[in-house]
């Protein structure tokens, strides 16, 4: 019998490695710490089956935006940091925030930079790598959620207020999502700067449909 699409994806992986390989240097979330590599968590698509564990993890476990830990939801999807997008023909693709090392979210935010703190109202914890958003400076313009949305992984979304959530916090550096994702599809590795590329999840949808449904076709 044939396989289904997504016995097709698990099964492929060990096939498919030199593409994982293009994955993990284009779609990854971490933080560089100094000239060193990035601790990133990484997606393998080729693993992934849309069941989007990920998503209910992160949303009882997670914690805030202003970094504060928050109380252990009922895992609504809605409240993940980690998001799977299910584009057409089927395509799964786990995304979550990238922690850019160049942070073009914090670039774009208009809030000036602090003369106590040296930060803007969306600044990078340097203690964790994450990013953070200073609710009390926050004015709600949403320039950042733009800025994500066009030129990264689009997970930075707007509360009732305007200001950013869905940034990663990697649960204190034990990503919960990478803990229990039944299919090992999500890594926390280390990658170095010089081999972090960035794409949108419509790019990564194209390159996977041409690799996935090219193949099943032969």
């Amino acid at each position: 019998m044939p396989l289904s699409r997504k016995d097709f994806i698990i099964n492929s992986f060990w096939a498919s490695s030199g593409f994982i390989i293009l994955n993990r240097t284009e779609t990854v979330a971490g933080t560089i710490t100094g000239n060193g590599p990035i601790k990133v968590i990484v997606a393998d698509y080729d693993r992934c089956t849309g069941c989007r564990t990920c998503e209910t993890i992160c949303s009882a476990f997670k914690t805030d935006t202003s970094g504060d830990k928050s109380p252990h939801g009922p895992g609504n999807c809605e409240q993940s940091n980690i998001r799977v997008w299910r584009f057409m023909p089927p395509v799964d693709i786990p995304v979550t925030c990238y922690l850019c090392h160049d942070t073009p979210c914090v670039a774009s935010c208009p809030v000036s930079v602090s003369t106590e703190t040296g930060r803007k109202a969306l600044y990078r914890d340097e203690s964790k790598g994450t990013i953070v958003c200073d609710l009390n400076r926050c004015i709600g313009c949403q320039s950042c959620a733009e800025t994500c949305k066009t030129e990264r992984s689009g997970v930075i979304y707007p509360d009732p207020e305007g200001s950013p959530t869905g940034m990663c916090n990697l649960c204190d550096g034990q990503p919960q999502c990478v803990a229990w994702c039944p299919y090992e599809a999500l890594s926390f590795v280390e990658i170095w700067p010089e081999q972090t590329k960035y794409s949108t999840p419509q790019i990564i949808f194209e390159q996977l449909k041409h690799k996935l449904y090219t193949i099943q076709s032969h």
